[in-house]
């Protein structure tokens, strides 16, 4: 009797509803973008590596220093897309942008494969699928 009472006191009265798991303002493609420039950039930097005048470390181990720091960056670029991915996005999203599942599985591969690319067009092509999944994003943000 009285549990019956405490529960119809504490019971809430109306129910929320969110398509995340936390307030919304918290997701944002830019992170991955971030990451993502700074992939790009290393693998221009990389290719220049040769030309470097008065450095003070070898051309050789500059591009070992840019391939760590690459593979990091990278790293991070799949960590944000699969936060995005499966914590802000919801089947309602799905329904209307059919070709959600697709993007995201070619922007993490393409992440992927900056880690062991050097060629910045590599990176460019990984900057233009977030590009994709960021405007899709901000119309579901519209929505």
């Amino acid at each position: 009797m009285i549990r019956s009472v405490i529960e119809r006191l504490v019971r809430p009265t109306q129910t929320a509803h969110a398509h995340c798991d936390l307030p919304c303002g918290v997701y944002d493609p830019a992170q991955a973008r971030i990451e993502a420039e700074s992939v790009k950039a290393i693998q221009e930097r990389y290719q220049k590596a040769a030309d470097m005048k008065s450095a003070p470390e070898s051309a050789e181990d500059y591009r070992a220093r840019c391939l760590v720091i690459k593979e990091a960056r990278a790293d991070l670029v799949k960590e944000h897309l699969w936060v995005l991915w499966t914590d802000y996005f919801k089947p309602p999203h799905l329904e209307k942008y059919p070709q959600l599942h697709e993007l995201f599985w070619n922007a993490t591969k393409e992440a992927g494969l900056a880690k062991k690319s050097q060629d910045p067009a590599q990176g460019q092509k990984l900057l233009d699928l977030i590009k994709e999944i960021d405007t899709i994003f901000w119309e579901t943000k519209a929505a």
